[in-house]
């Protein structure tokens, strides 16, 4: 009895054993899966909710307990789908049910101001005037900023003398750890946090800063007072950079979505954000982060997703391009979206050093550590430590240093990545192996300035050249780094910065990307005092996250202005008004190099606030613009029944992508003709006549039918034909421009032409 009561609790046991082995494996196997299935089209959200648990039971054996322990999101606001832990088994089952549009796995994104503005024409304090148009209706427009969250306390969010928050605000204010309902406030009106996605792959148990909107990090108050901060009478980085500063709509509200934590910004939070934000009534959401290049498929790139349902509920949706620098290497390329690189203004924050030859040379700084006294200046390489050899000495590396060689020393580093904390560890490793300096050659010359920890200039290779050639030619060089100082007027400006992303578009080629440049190169704007960084409320940033929230406060202005423009019109006035000459009146330039800028840097151009109101014609498009240009990049009907949800149809389709009414135009295989339509409206005046001015890309005949457009009123539209015709063989892309041209207004699209690879045999 004993032993058949022992064989019975043994195989119970065993069966336990079993289920807990099967458990574990299916939790290792498992990952977070984004399950799309397009719009929305009026179902109940809970009704939804017991859909997608039904969908998830089906690969679950019939369980409803697992369906619903696999679950972590539902959209089911702007557009519908859920995510959910999954194998790559049941990934593949549920791609293939009915309504699923696409099944992408949890990805994860990353983070892609003072004299800006001045520089760029807006000047004042909360002055609500431009060229005459009153911008005071900002009050009521809504940004959103999915980001890292806000630090409220920063008096770049002060709601001093602002009036009630509009009415059609459908948010709310999530507390959370160090955040509660009286954190938000007429200016910061709602802030929301997302984390499930972020725990479902890192763990719920890893420690975060703030489970709440608040942000710890800083990158999401920097990108937030950019775009709408309040005036602050002075904003300062430890004295650089004193003076008066705002945002470009410092009346805006603000709703903040954290979907950002240390790591980064997980594809399912980011969902849930823009699923959030439609329905909260946003009227313009502003990301500073993107996926890595290459980007993916349109439907399988989540921000490309959310932004398309935002789009088509005239939500405008403004990006950052990336931090990458080569060409291809642009991201966030859907048309839908507003795309920005990065440029600088005419403020730099410069370091001197002298050397002991009497040499002065100007390198880029923040620190503003100084030396006392000139000391031995010595190549990094001679201090080579350990098992390092001299050229990975060369580099400053951790633990490459010998601190007997270091000490007092002013050591010449070199560095050859893009990332700016990469730059700030150098200077600790030489700290901590007892060096008095540091001069640091760039080899990327990305001109980025970094709070460094001990007295330290970056320059680039040409002046590095000089250094070393100094110390190697001196019997005893000496050198003395001076602290960081700020220096206005460099020039030229602005100039494309060297980590900005570029296009060709690396998804459809046709869509020039990015859109447009604007200011993204050391930007003094609101921080996180728990950043880290000395209990600070403002630093100075670097990259196209900074460049994105100056386009997020221009379009502001024009909604405010322009209320019922689409968010197409409104890019198209940014587009279109956009300038591609510097400050000296000379074509753009871009580093590193100084080389002569393209579209492919800076898109229509470096943006201009002071004409954006008064763009004359814009390029409109609506949803089913986008419904026709999907067509011809070769989806089907079933395909875009499954993201849309209505009865849309293929039977109005584009010849190419370039036929979409966009306010530039990209021909990417011109063998000998080719025709592009457009249509553009007029917001400008009646009784007033457009000419054409056309400058043909090299080796490209250009003609417009009709060259002159006559308009009798305003809204009217009037179509045009740009026919392009292969004049001389050429290689790789070509540049120009078409502008329409009145007394007041010039209204400017540039022209990119690739012509096609010539066929097998002799070119003659």
């Amino acid at each position: 009895m004993a032993s058949s009561s022992c064989t019975r609790i043994s195989s119970i046991f065993y069966l336990f054993l079993a289920v807990i082995v099967a458990e574990t494996s299916f939790c290792f196997s498992a990952k977070v899966y984004v399950v799309y299935m397009g719009s929305k089209t009026g179902e109940d959200p809970d009704d939804l909710l017991k859909q997608n648990h039904q969908m998830l039971s089906a690969v679950h054996g019939g369980s409803i307990e697992q369906a619903q322990a696999s679950h972590i999101y539902s959209y089911k606001h702007g557009f519908r789908g859920f995510a959910a832990k999954l194998t790559d088994e049941q990934a593949s089952q549920i791609s293939k049910m009915p309504g699923v549009v696409s099944v992408f796995p949890n990805s994860k994104r990353t983070l892609h101001t003072t004299h800006s503005w001045d520089f760029m024409g807006l000047q004042g304090d909360d002055t609500m005037e431009i060229l005459g148009y009153s911008t005071k209706n900002q009050a009521n427009i809504i940004v959103g900023f999915i980001d890292t969250g806000i630090w409220p306390e920063s008096p770049s969010f002060s709601d001093a003398n602002m009036p009630p928050v509009p009415l059609g605000w459908k948010g709310k204010c999530q507390i959370g750890e160090a955040f509660n309902a009286s954190s938000c406030n007429r200016k910061v009106i709602g802030a929301r946090y997302y984390m499930s996605g972020y725990e479902a792959e890192e763990g719920s148990e890893k420690k975060v800063s703030f489970r709440s909107p608040r942000d710890s990090s800083g990158h999401g108050s920097h990108t937030a007072s950019i775009a709408a901060g309040r005036y602050v009478a002075n904003m300062n980085y430890n004295g650089l950079a004193a003076g008066g500063a705002r945002g470009g709509a410092p009346l805006a509200r603000i709703a903040v979505y954290k979907t950002c934590w240390d790591s980064g910004c997980y594809d399912v939070d980011l969902l849930a954000a823009f699923d959030d934000a439609i329905r909260d009534g946003v009227h313009i959401l502003s990301l500073s982060l993107g996926p890595e290049a290459p980007q993916g498929d349109y439907f399988n790139d989540a921000i490309s997703v959310g932004s398309f349902h935002a789009a088509s509920r005239g939500v405008l949706v403004i990006t950052s391009a990336g931090n990458e620098g080569s060409p291809g290497s642009a991201t966030n390329l859907a048309p839908w979206m507003v795309t920005v690189a990065a440029s600088s203004t005419d403020r730099d924050f410069t370091s001197d050093v002298k050397l002991g030859n009497g040499v002065n040379i100007t390198g880029v700084s923040i620190s503003l550590l100084e030396m006392n006294a000139s000391a031995r200046i010595i190549s990094a390489s001679e201090a080579f430590a350990g098992y390092f050899t001299p050229y990975q000495s060369s580099y400053c590396l951790e633990s490459s240093l010998n601190s007997t060689k270091t000490k007092g020393k002013v050591l010449v580093c070199r560095h050859a990545e893009r990332s700016t904390e990469s730059k700030l560890a150098k200077s600790r490793v030489v700290k901590e192996a007892g060096g008095a300096g540091m001069i640091l050659i760039d080899e990327t010359e990305m001109d980025v300035a970094i709070p460094f920890v001990i007295p330290s200039a970056i320059v680039g290779r040409r002046i590095g050249k000089r250094v070393l050639s100094y110390v190697n030619r001196t019997r005893n060089p000496m050198s003395r780094i001076f602290g960081a100082k700020t220096v206005l007027g460099a020039q030229p400006a602005p100039r494309v910065a060297a980590f900005s992303s570029k296009g060709p578009n690396a998804v459809t080629p046709e869509i020039l990307k990015p859109d447009v440049t604007a200011p993204g190169l050391n930007i003094l704007a609101a921080w996180s005092p728990a950043a880290g960084t000395g209990n600070m409320m403002f630093n100075i940033l670097s990259g196209t996250s900074m460049a994105c929230p100056h386009v997020t406060g221009i379009a502001i202005l024009i909604k405010a202005v322009h209320p019922s423009w689409s968010p197409s019109a409104i890019k198209s006035a940014i587009m279109t008004t956009a300038t591609i000459l510097d400050k000296k009146h000379r074509p753009l330039r871009a580093d590193p190099g100084g080389r002569r800028a393209s579209a492919f840097d800076y898109g229509s151009g470096f943006v201009n606030p002071t004409r954006v109101l008064d763009p004359g014609l814009i390029y409109d498009s609506e949803p089913e613009d986008f419904v026709a240009f999907l067509c011809s990049l070769g989806y089907d009907e079933r395909s875009l029944h499954l993201v849309t949800r209505d009865n849309s149809s293929c039977d109005r389709t584009f010849t190419t992508a370039s036929d979409l009414n966009y306010p530039s135009i990209t021909v990417t295989n011109l063998k000998d003709k080719f025709s592009v339509t457009r249509e553009v409206t007029n917001v400008g005046r009646s009784g007033t006549i457009y000419k054409a001015i056309v400058s043909p890309p090299p080796g490209v005949n250009v003609t417009v039918v009709p060259n002159q457009l006559v308009f009798t009123r305003l809204g009217q539209k009037i179509k045009f034909t740009v026919n392009f015709k292969l004049a001389a063989p050429s290689r790789g892309y070509a540049f120009g421009f078409l502008s329409w041209r009145n007394r007041r207004s010039q209204v400017t699209s540039p022209l990119v032409v690739r012509v096609a690879p010539a066929s097998l045999g002799l070119v003659r």
